[in-house]
């Protein structure tokens, strides 16, 4: 049942040229099968994981934000009613990294929860967003994790939370921290959607960064600024990232379903 007040939000902004060239936008890279109403079997990209976890944690609403010339996406999901899902598209603004993309989506989503996830990211188990829902609700943060072990090519940031699921910080790099944890996806309240709006309003120097903003700096911001930050945990689920060359061979296997 999807729930009215929980808005997926995807970024697809990025150019893939760790894996480039491709004939296709990232998102829609095809990585299996699905089976269709009559039986019949389909190509299912990257990107449909992503969506069904969100579904099944009753997201029925969703964003792409998309740079200019992705209009592959709109064409393949449409208004998401293959999917049984409601898709918009809203264009990306100021190119300085991911949470000004996402800030695309403030005059929408302002009163909203939101469900975050990267597109081209595979991970499990299928209640991922349904669980971290849930947390979000009884420990009333701002903001919620999905952390998973850090295998040795982690490039993600890592997270340091306390026994009780609380964040404590985020660490640009694994050498900080004697953490084993890092974060794939996040959900969060309106309290993150307007601290992220309003930490983003000031112009970066001369309107130029150095390296694209990332979504983990500005948890790690907020966490600074005392918005209280839950985690759920998966210490046995894998995840892949078919943005790079390495996981992109594995993708063919199951192991990273497991």
């Amino acid at each position: 049942m999807p729930t009215d007040d929980v808005v997926g939000l995807i970024p697809c902004g990025g150019h893939a040229t760790r894996i480039a060239p491709l004939p296709c936008s990232k998102e829609l890279f095809p990585v299996g099968l699905r089976q269709t109403a009559d039986g019949s079997l389909r190509t299912k990209v990257v990107s449909h994981f992503l969506l069904e976890k969100m579904q099944r944690g009753g997201v029925g609403k969703v964003f792409f934000i998309l740079r200019n010339g992705k209009w592959d996406i709109p064409q393949y999901y449409g208004d998401g009613s293959t999917i049984g899902m409601d898709i918009g598209y809203l264009m990306m603004g100021r190119p300085y990294g991911p949470p000004y993309t996402l800030d695309q989506a403030y005059p929408f989503i302002r009163n909203s929860r939101v469900a975050f996830g990267f597109p081209d990211i595979l991970f499990q188990p299928d209640d991922a967003y349904e669980r971290a829902l849930k947390r979000l609700n009884s420990t009333r943060a701002a903001i919620v994790l999905g952390l998973y072990p850090a295998n040795k090519k982690w490039t993600w940031h890592t997270v340091e939370a306390d026994r009780t699921g609380r964040v404590r910080r985020i660490f640009m790099t694994r050498s900080q921290t004697k953490s084993k944890l890092g974060w794939v996806f996040a959900v969060w309240s309106s309290k993150f959607t307007e601290f992220l709006h309003k930490y983003l309003a000031v112009p970066p120097p001369n309107s130029v960064l150095s390296t694209e903003l990332t979504v983990g700096e500005t948890i790690a911001a907020a966490i600074r600024a005392g918005l209280r930050t839950q985690s759920v945990i998966f210490p046995h689920r894998n995840y892949l990232d078919i943005g790079t060359p390495a996981d992109l061979q594995r993708v063919a296997s199951a192991e990273w379903s497991k």
